[in-house]
């Protein structure tokens, strides 16, 4: 399928500031892009281009003082197809990993290994390892975590979710990532794209999404505690430790958000126009009337 994915934000800057900007898809989607992907900014600036040491793609920007516009339309084709679970991937023993997980196993600025490994270990310590004890992370997690908007806090750790029991979706993943590094199992927390497509749609404005994935069986796979089952059309744009790692935009100095709409919707197959079915005609053959298929 085709999905058409893109966003318009725009931001009050009361006097000239620089700005990262994490809004590109990740590289590891670039081949199934169907169109250009070009960040527009209104007033015209310069946008420069690097990597960071996760492999996302992220801009940089002096924004102007006053109102400045970030917009982006872009078509992506996607599988149409959920997310894939291989129930039999191996978890990895620590001994054996690839070094570039490594990092994925140590707390970070939102996901407090040392604050919640005693307490993984008496949730998950007799659950099967590999992909069953991650899904048994993230159907604890989806079932004692109360998910709402009023319950958004940018400083919320993992630590703070499971003391607090409420969270938006980061903070669901915040929680399962933690989880599964406490059993050591890399894991780390994604952004991207989720549109409602294949299920009914969200009473609430489009917005990024947050999910994580865990190494297992000698690569990534998605797994996402708050939504809690395979979705269609999850478009990843930047992966890190946690949050801190993939924020959508981080300005050094003021910049108040005035203005944000997120696309993402399946474009719909073009109808084909259906073909005429032939018609019989009688004709006359030795003096007996016939019908003969019509010749196309």
């Amino acid at each position: 399928m085709l999905i058409k994915i893109g966003f318009d934000l725009e931001f009050e800057v009361p006097s000239p500031t620089p700005m990262i900007l994490l809004l590109f898809i990740h590289p590891s989607r670039w081949a199934d892009l169907r169109s250009e992907e070009r960040l527009v900014v209104h007033p015209d600036v310069p946008v420069t281009r690097y990597t960071d040491l996760f492999g996302n793609v992220c801009g940089r920007i002096l924004a102007p003082a006053g109102r400045v516009r970030l917009s982006l339309d872009a078509v992506i084709e996607d599988s149409g197809q959920p997310s894939r679970q291989p129930l039999d991937v191996l978890q990895y023993r620590v001994e054996d990993l690839p070094g570039e997980t490594l990092a994925f196993l140590l707390s970070s600025r939102y996901c407090e290994v040392d604050k919640l490994c005693d307490v993984a270990w008496k949730l998950f310590g007799a659950t099967t390892p590999g992909w069953p004890r991650v899904q048994a992370i993230c159907d604890w997690v989806h079932d004692h975590i109360t998910f709402g908007y009023q319950f958004a806090n940018p400083t919320k750790s993992a630590f703070d979710v499971y003391t607090d029991g409420k969270g938006v979706c980061r903070d669901f993943n915040h929680l399962a990532a933690t989880f599964c590094r406490c059993m050591n199992i890399p894991a780390r927390y994604v952004t991207g794209y989720l549109g409602d497509i294949g299920v009914p749609p969200a009473p609430y404005p489009m917005d990024f999404s947050a999910w994580f994935e865990a190494y297992l069986g000698g690569r990534w796979h998605t797994f996402d505690a708050r939504h809690h089952t395979p979705r269609i059309g999850r478009i990843l744009m930047a992966a890190g430790r946690d949050a801190a790692d993939v924020a959508m935009t981080t300005n050094f100095g003021s910049a108040i958000l005035r203005k944000f709409v997120v696309i993402t919707d399946e474009i719909p197959a073009p109808k084909l126009p259906q073909a005429k079915r032939s018609k019989r005609v009688p004709v006359k053959t030795r003096g007996k009337n016939q019908a003969i298929r019509q010749a196309r």
